[in-house]
């Protein structure tokens, strides 16, 4: 669905991505990276508000800016609150619709059935003025979806909604996912996107720092050995029979919690195999198992200061 080649936006001096290439299909891609990190700009050139500088950017095949038939098949939920507060949200979704080319009893259909996708139909009659931070996230993510796009750009949507409605919002993108849409979701909260894929692309520095599955990307930073972390109450015995194996480097116990210990290795899968044999044969009763490197904030740590 996308494909960027060497793609490099600047502001006069200022660069806002720098030569980024990718390629996106359908599913979920999270696009990670600190706050200005060049993440809205990259989604600025998708959605075609932006030409880049050099390079290319197509979306479906076609250069995204100015093009009307390309821009008809992206919903585009923008970070910056640029709502009409005098509008109602039924008014909101509306107009976004008619813009979009929908009319008739197509248009009101399909703004009551994106109304209540995102769990806005009590409130849909309100002033979008009265609304909260969650209210005007769903409200936009309606408008987004009120055209029924093939592709989703959503700049940070899940900013500002409670715990329960992060849950919703990320089960109705992977529902959508699942469905064949190609969805993109930037957020510089990593532990966020953890819910909703692991396909990403990690941005620093206006740069791409690394694309792909999470777990393949971990497994190429060769640096740093894997960790794991196990919580039982027989970690002494359990830490001298990994000791034993040869591809863990070190076990650790914890010095305030004896019912739990660190290993590292450089071979995980080889770990993973046969640590469940190494249990049975002895017997060991497992209460927890956990490796704090499989998460987005180990790898970005990794690949930013490594």
């Amino acid at each position: 669905m996308i494909h960027l080649e060497h793609a490099s936006r600047w502001y006069g001096q200022v660069i806002g991505v720098n030569d980024v290439t990718c390629h996106l299909s359908s599913g979920i891609t999270a696009l990670l990276g600190p706050n200005g990190a060049g993440k809205s700009t990259l989604l600025k050139l998708i959605t075609g508000q932006l030409r880049p500088t050099t390079g290319s950017v197509l979306v479906f095949g076609e250069k995204p800016f100015a093009k009307a038939r390309v821009l008809r098949r992206i919903g585009y939920c923008p970070e910056v609150e640029s709502s009409y507060d005098d509008l109602t949200g039924r008014q909101f979704v509306t107009m976004l619709a008619a813009m979009a080319g929908l009319a008739g009893r197509l248009l009101r259909k399909q703004v009551e059935e994106a109304i209540g996708r995102v769990g806005m139909a009590p409130n849909a009659d309100r002033k979008i003025g009265g609304y909260s931070m969650g209210m005007r996230q769903r409200i936009k993510l309606a408008q987004a979806l009120v055209h029924e796009p093939e592709l989703l750009i959503l700049d940070e949507p899940l900013s500002g909604l409670d715990p329960l409605g992060r849950r919703e919002v990320t089960q109705l993108l992977v529902d959508l996912a699942r469905a064949g849409r190609g969805i993109v979701v930037s957020s510089h909260i990593l532990h966020e996107v953890e819910q909703l894929t692991h396909t990403i692309l990690l941005m620093h520095r206006n740069r791409l720092l690394a694309q792909g599955d999470i777990r393949q990307i971990r497994a190429l930073i060769d640096a740093h050995p894997h960790r794991i972390a196990i919580a039982t109450r027989q970690a002494r015995a359990l830490a001298k029979e990994l000791l034993d194996l040869p591809y863990v480097l070190s076990v650790r116990l914890d010095s305030t919690d004896e019912a739990s210990l660190e290993v590292e290795t450089r071979s995980p899968e080889q770990f993973y195999a046969q640590f469940p044999d190494v249990v049975c044969t002895h017997g060991f009763v497992i209460d927890g198992f956990d490796s704090p490197d499989n998460n987005l904030e180990a790898v970005f740590g990794y690949l930013v200061d490594g």
